[in-house]
């Protein structure tokens, strides 16, 4: 699980590395204007300090910290102005509040280091340790801080390890080459559009959720700032387009914006980027970011602990027992239920069975072809007014294409070449060696793997490649394939992923030949549309599936789940139903889609995870996936099970580490609300006339 962060505005970061716009002020010399003190926190002021109180014998590691202007300044540079559209707030209300905030984060920074030195597990052992295993203590504090040239930085890092300041460390880095890199990629746009280019104009293919998202515990020690001088940075990638003169401009760019908000002194060098003041400046900020994080950690095991099994049984079973009650007479809030599941809102129960999901994948008419139905007459002998023989005949001209080509195509190229990809049958499989999203389908440690993505369905179609200077250029033809082998593409990459589809029904044959009166079966209202009488193909891949364990890796319907799913990143045309969590929301009554669509859908969830149906409408060809349902009404299709809470990919999992971040969130909240109310009024002193200038802003402006 990941660990929670305190994110309140009272403990607010006082930046976070960004685009600086110029800030005219102050009329007064802003370097020398921002090294004003505006506040002053010292918690060792506190009762509890005092002989014979609480934390008496720990006033001496506790020092005043002052909070420049320069501080202040920082931060409304950073999130000001859009703090004050948000809340139509003044100037005035604005920096007051800053002012409270930077407070607030001091007092909660300060209590921090008693909190390290005091806080015991339940066997009363120390809760943190050095390096060593020692416990933290007042004289080897001391000791840290005594002959170090920043004491307030060596003495927030006495309480870090040595890999929690190399990840602060890498955080800042990463922080300012991403700031160079905006100002790089504006720099590089303007220049392609000068030069015409319109290379990138086209709509780039939708992407799967948490592609390069980098893993919370990575950091790279050999990681550099990029200025446009050095040749060796790390694991940093320079973006696309970037040459050291793009990169050499862009860095002038973001220095020239730090001296017009007062943030860089004249003079300094600017040859290496972390020895300017103001990347020291934020090197501290980056390590009190890491100690708030680190007591805010503490806080979450400590409600852990807390929470027990009991705790969390007692919690479904009311979760379980509202939603019966809420659900058997009221739809409407099922219907909402049902469309905002996801891995913190859970849904147990339904009114009644076949409730599901599906995943729809749409292979469309083209322009032409729908134009052509649009145009054509009902037809012949159809009292109805339908145009299903006529679609029939255009269904069987359909041909879909990989969608993918702007992966590699787009501003970011995805793309890299494999031999551990699905090829199928149709052309030369050695042309077909492309996937995608290297950094986030591997087993490395940097990035976190893709969800719900099997990762090894190659682009189907042929791919050349051309060099010119140095960049690679790509000429793409997506080869085109009707239904027949859409499907055989479908379940040979079923087979390849070491799962087992088999035909339910096949409807192929004769399928484009039928007759009008096909269509149509007698009702109670006389002749209605028979709507099973589209289904061109049925089948199943099968597996015995546990809804218990419905994001579980190794489960057969967790890997068919992801082979569907990338197979509609690769042709659906139903760009809405990319990224889902589980898929369209299934009811079994009348719904709004359209009848074929809602057809094939009921039945695969009235059938169970796994199944598949393949069907027309108006709007090409529907290959619609079960990924889940309900079997039955109001019973609970998830249990909470104690033993398998640490199992990853599980409901219990989920349930549990979802209650656990509520109440760690809960009880980090009421402890940060009960150090700030105890010690900020009394340890803190705000000096108003310091910054009257910002705050006059109003009347100046």
């Amino acid at each position: 699980m990941k660990k929670l962060k305190v994110a309140s505005v009272a403990v607010a970061s006082v930046m976070a590395c960004g685009l600086f716009a110029a800030c005219d002020l102050t009329t007064t010399d802003p370097y020398k204007d921002y090294e004003q003190v505006i506040a002053e926190v010292d918690i060792s002021k506190h009762a509890s300090f005092a002989a014979g109180g609480e934390y008496a014998a720990y006033a001496d590691v506790i020092d005043p910290e002052p909070i420049t202007k320069r501080d202040m300044v920082a931060m409304f540079v950073s999130n000001g102005s859009s703090v004050m559209s948000q809340y139509g707030w003044t100037y005035r209300d604005t920096f007051a509040a800053i002012a409270d905030s930077l407070v607030n984060r001091q007092v909660y920074i300060q209590y921090a280091k008693i909190h390290f030195l005091t806080a015991t597990k339940e066997d009363g052992s120390p809760r943190f340790t050095d390096e060593a295993g020692a416990p933290y203590t007042v004289e080897g504090y001391k000791a840290a801080v005594s002959s170090a040239e920043d004491k307030s930085v060596a003495g927030l890092a006495y309480f870090l390890t040595d890999d929690e300041e190399a990840k602060a460390l890498y955080d800042l880095r990463v922080s300012f080459n991403r700031t160079i890199d905006s100002q790089e990629q504006t720099i590089i746009s303007n220049r392609n559009l000068s030069e015409d280019d319109d290379e990138h104009d086209e709509t780039v293919r939708t992407t799967p959720s948490g592609i390069g998202t980098e893993a919370e515990d990575f950091w790279d020690p050999a990681y550099r700032i990029y200025t446009g001088t050095q040749t060796s940075y790390g694991c940093y990638e320079p973006i696309d387009d970037s040459t050291s003169t793009t990169r050499r401009e862009a860095y002038a760019q973001f220095l020239s914006s730090l001296r017009s908000s007062g943030l860089l002194a004249a003079g300094e060098d600017t040859s290496a980027p972390e020895e300017l003041s103001y990347f020291k400046r934020e090197l501290k900020n980056a390590y009190e970011d890491a100690v708030i994080e680190k007591m805010s950690d503490s806080f979450e095991d400590v409600a852990a602990e807390l929470l027990t099994d009991a705790d969390v049984e007692a919690d479904y079973l009311a979760l379980l027992g509202r939603q019966k009650e809420q659900f058997e007479d009221d739809s409407t809030t099922f219907d909402s239920a049902i469309d905002s599941v996801s891995d913190t809102s859970f849904l147990l129960t339904a009114p009644k069975a076949h409730y599901g999901y599906v995943i729809n994948i749409l292979l469309p008419f083209n322009d032409s072809q729908t134009e052509a139905l649009e145009r054509a007459d009902k037809d012949a002998d159809d009292t109805k007014g339908n145009k299903f023989v006529t679609r029939a005949n255009i269904l069987k001209t359909l041909k879909a294409t990989d969608q993918r080509g702007t992966w590699f195509t787009g501003e970011e190229d995805y793309s890299f070449v494999s031999t551990d990809g699905y090829t199928g049958t149709l052309g030369n499989s050695a042309e077909r060696k492309y996937l995608f999203f290297e950094d986030s389908l591997g087993e490395g440690s940097r990035y976190e793997r893709l969800k719900k993505y099997a990762g090894h369905y190659t682009y189907n179609g042929t791919v050349t490649e051309t060099t010119e200077n140095g960049h690679t250029h790509y000429t793409l033809k997506p080869r085109k394939i009707d239904i027949g082998e859409f499907i055989d593409e479908m379940e040979g990459y079923l087979h390849f992923e070491g799962l087992d589809p088999e035909t339910v029904e096949n409807h192929a044959d004769g399928y484009f030949d039928r007759a009008v009166a096909d269509y149509y079966k007698t009702g109670e209202d006389g002749l209605e549309v028979d709507w099973s009488k589209f289904v061109y193909y049925e089948g199943k891949v099968n597996f015995t599936f546990d809804a218990n364990k419905l994001f579980s890796e190794e489960e057969a319907s967790y890997k068919a789940f992801s082979v569907i799913n990338e197979l509609s990143f690769a042709y659906n045309t139903d760009t809405a139903g990319l990224n889902p969590y589980l898929g369209y929301s299934v009811t079994p009554d009348k719904t709004s889609f359209v009848n074929e669509f809602e057809y094939a859908a009921q039945i695969v969830c009235e059938r169970g995870a796994g199944n598949y149906m393949v069907v027309p409408s108006d709007h090409g060809w529907h290959i619609v996936y079960c990924t889940f349902s309900f079997a039955e009404a109001n019973e609970p299709a998830f249990v909470w099970d104690a033993s398998a809470k640490a199992d990853e990919g599980t409901f219990s999992y989920a349930y549990y580490e979802a209650l656990k971040s509520k109440v760690a969130s809960n009880y980090a909240s009421i402890r940060q609300t009960e150090i700030i109310n105890t010690y900020a009024e009394e340890c803190a002193e705000v000096y108003e006339d310091a910054f009257e200038d910002l705050s006059d802003l109003d009347n100046r402006s």
